[in-house]
């Protein structure tokens, strides 16, 4: 009992010692890591960490700025320079014409002439239909021209004659007129021979179909062996014309003032097709032509874009992106696209003064330019220096220093 008692207060007193001892280990530790010098380079900052604050003590960037440290950032100037404006829109290739080719005269397809996807001439020989239907019909045509032109030549010879003898009274004046109107009715029927051997000449010529436009063949409808009629409307091929191609496409109706005014004016408005990722540009074209309604369902306007088209990067019923440049604003100031930041109370930038200081300026801006600029139609004057990386760690007034300056400082001192 005594033995026990005597060792339950060095016990205790063991205890409180070992747990003062982890407090201290603990407390150094954090020390260290907060606020020590040691562990790492440079005062406890990580290789390549950017921030901080002159002097080169150590410590997160918020130790930094309670510090009176200046904050390391990156910059870039502000422009001038000419921003063009443009209105997007989906739009769909049409050809410049489109043909489906039929035949206007019945008969046996005997042969095509093209390969499908060929690219053909206007009138250049497409198909041919067996003709000589039409060929033994030109014939007795002719046979009865000629019969015709003999009668009406002994009729005309008759009527001299007739003439001569009633001047001479000893012919009544009712043969002379009969064999008047048998000589008109003889031109007649040769002036419907004539017709008739017109009409199946161009049954012949129909027979040999040709292409109607230039422009490209798509694949054959019908195959050779087969019966073709008139009111076939499927036709033997389809020729379209894509060479110049067109886009047509809904804007707005908003938007209509601005685009009448160059339109209606002569003028005509720059476009570019891009493909249907918005990632490369298909052409360049233009726009010349505006619809004279709006569509009342959808609140738009049709416009329709021609294009070249020369190495044939538009096919009929594509879908497009189309961009149609429809004003550009003059000397306008740009910005680097980075130093442009958004918030509840609007857009806004960091200025950079002469001191070094930063002014948080609101600012009102236009439209893209480039890949990585920003027009800014308000707040910015051209020569401005702005903040472009490092922004979340400023506050108005907030002292910063150049890392461009700081890496010419560094090269200059080693040197």
């Amino acid at each position: 009992m005594t033995n026990n008692a005597s060792r339950s207060p060095f016990s205790r007193w063991l205890k409180w010692l070992l747990l003062l001892v982890l407090l201290l280990i603990v407390a150094g530790v954090i020390w260290r890591v907060v606020g020590g010098h040691g562990g790492m380079p440079g005062g406890g900052k990580p290789p390549g960490a950017r921030g901080g604050h002159r002097g080169g003590a150590g410590g997160p960037p918020g130790m930094a700025m309670m510090m009176g440290g200046a904050t390391l950032v990156h910059s870039g100037v502000a422009s001038s320079a000419d921003v063009p404006e443009y209105l997007n829109a989906l739009g769909t290739v049409i050809p410049n014409a489109s043909v489906t080719v039929t035949s206007r005269v019945a008969g046996q397809l005997e042969k095509v002439f093209f390969t499908e996807g060929q690219k053909v001439s206007a009138g250049q020989l497409l198909a041919q239909i067996d003709p000589r239907s039409y060929q033994a019909t030109l014939a007795q045509y002719q046979g009865d021209l000629n019969q015709n032109q003999a009668l009406l030549k002994s009729a005309q010879l008759t009527l001299v004659r007739y003439q001569k003898l009633a001047a001479q009274d000893s012919l009544s004046r009712q043969d002379l007129d009969t064999q008047t109107a048998t000589v008109g009715q003889y031109k007649g029927a040769v002036a419907a021979d004539e017709a008739q051997i017109a009409s199946a000449k161009l049954d012949i010529e129909y027979a040999r179909i040709t292409s109607p436009i230039s422009g490209r063949v798509g694949l054959r409808l019908v195959d050779p062996g087969n019966m073709v009629q008139t009111t076939d409307t499927t036709g033997i091929v389809v020729v379209t014309q894509m060479q110049p191609a067109a886009v047509t496409f809904s804007v707005p109706q908003g938007n209509i003032p601005q685009l009448t005014k160059a339109l209606h004016g002569g003028q005509s408005l720059p476009a570019t097709a891009f493909d249907q990722d918005n990632s490369r540009a298909l052409a360049q074209g233009e726009v010349k032509f505006i619809s004279n309604q709006i569509d009342t369902a959808t609140g738009t306007i049709e416009l329709k874009a021609t294009f070249p088209n020369e190495d044939e990067s538009l096919f009929a019923n594509q879908f497009v992106n189309l961009r149609l440049q429809t004003n550009i604003l003059k000397h306008v100031t740009v910005i680097p696209a980075q130093a442009l930041q958004l918030s509840s109370d609007g857009s806004f930038v960091f200025v950079i003064n002469k001191d070094n200081t930063v002014t948080r300026k609101a600012v009102t801006t236009g439209p893209t330019f480039g890949e990585d600029q920003q027009a800014i139609l308000n707040g910015v004057e051209p020569g401005d220096r702005l903040v472009t990386e490092g922004i979340d760690r400023l506050t108005n007034g907030s002292k910063v220093q150049l890392a461009d300056e700081s890496k010419t400082t560094a090269t200059a001192e080693a040197k």
